[in-house]
């Protein structure tokens, strides 16, 4: 039996993970602060479930933070891990706009935790990054190996800097890391403040929606089994050293990759609401507003690399996730179809 840690274990993706993690025998420590960014009862039903599905003993759930050094060193002084996935995060790019602070103390200090601790017991750790890195670059897909040094958001910012933290450790302490870029993740259990959660939610409820940049925008969206799916498959399968080219100094390259996970199928923000309209089974009153600080026009994945290592590639259809998500919905808040 392997024995995991996985931060943010009480998020959208942390929780998904975190099941198929203990589904396939594995043994999971998870750690959260359950802060209040969006509906802690929420976060708090996820953990009741993984409770609820952990039938052996092999789940144990750390209420903490990741500016909490002395929280991180006590579990990893209590547990040896095989792996370490990094999921928690100050996310959404708008709320950065206005609590920057926030997202320097979690996703910049959190991070930097994170990496000192696994420097002392190195092993193979796999983190969030964001497709958000991108920024407002126009050639599109978007690919790995772009720059990606021009971004748009305060959150974007933190990403970045968690591959470059995390690039730099691997080359000093020979630590295996792996960050993924992930693209507009959807699905049950999913984050309140999405587009997608908010459009379902005031369809339901007679409210309007509000469509940014006049629908002039493009997501790749990601079904959550597609993501929990590629972060399996890559933890499985640590980076390794390798020959460095002639714009490195040093004669190895460290073990540390990028990787997109994406459906690689961007989709018309116009279309995606027609696809929650039909899901839902109600035309939605629609406002249009302007592009909004922060926001890029259109974001879409390159992902032959994730292939190429794995095997795998995002394939669910939108309309099949977006319906699963509102059946979903409908059931947790305890809604007739």
């Amino acid at each position: 039996m392997r024995t995991f840690f996985v931060t943010g274990v009480a998020g959208f993706i942390g929780y998904w993970v975190a099941k198929r993690l203990l589904a396939r025998g594995d043994r999971v420590v998870g750690l959260d602060n359950l802060n209040a960014y969006y509906d802690v009862s929420l976060k708090a039903a996820r953990l009741g479930q993984l409770r609820a599905f952990d039938d052996s003993g092999h789940f144990e759930w750390i209420h903490g933070d990741l500016m909490d050094s002395a929280c991180l060193e006590s579990i990893f002084e209590r547990h040896i891990f095989d792996g370490v996935i990094h999921l928690a995060a100050q996310a959404g790019v708008r709320h950065s706009l206005s609590h920057p602070q926030a997202y320097v103390d979690s996703n910049v200090t959190g991070f930097l935790n994170v990496l000192e601790r696994v420097r002392q017991r190195p092993v193979h750790l796999v983190y969030a990054s964001s497709s958000s890195v991108y920024g407002g670059l126009k050639e599109l897909p978007y690919g790995e190996s772009q720059n990606v040094d021009r971004p748009v958001s305060l959150y974007a910012a933190t990403k970045r800097a968690n591959e470059l933290m995390a690039h730099t450790y691997s080359h000093l302490f020979q630590i295996p890391a792996t960050g993924l870029r992930f693209f507009t993740v959807y699905g049950p259990w999913g984050r309140p403040d999405m587009a997608y959660f908010k459009f379902v939610k005031s369809i339901l409820e007679g409210d309007p929606i509000e469509i940014y940049n006049e629908g002039n925008m493009q997501r790749d969206f990601t079904y959550i089994d597609d993501i929990v799916n590629g972060v399996l498959e890559v933890m499985d399968r640590p980076p390794v050293t390798k020959s460095a080219d002639q714009h490195f100094a040093f004669d190895v390259l460290p073990a540390h990759r990028i990787l997109n996970i994406g459906n690689h199928q961007p989709v018309q923000l116009t279309e995606f609401v027609s696809i929650i309209e039909q899901a839902v089974g109600r035309k939605a009153e629609k406002i249009y507003r302007p592009m909004q600080p922060g926001d890029v026009p259109a974001t879409y994945a390159e992902t032959s690399a994730l292939q190429e290592l794995t095997g795998f590639a995002p394939n669910t259809p939108l309309i099949e996730g977006v319906k699963r998500f509102v059946d979903w919905y409908r059931s947790f808040y305890g809604l007739s179809s």
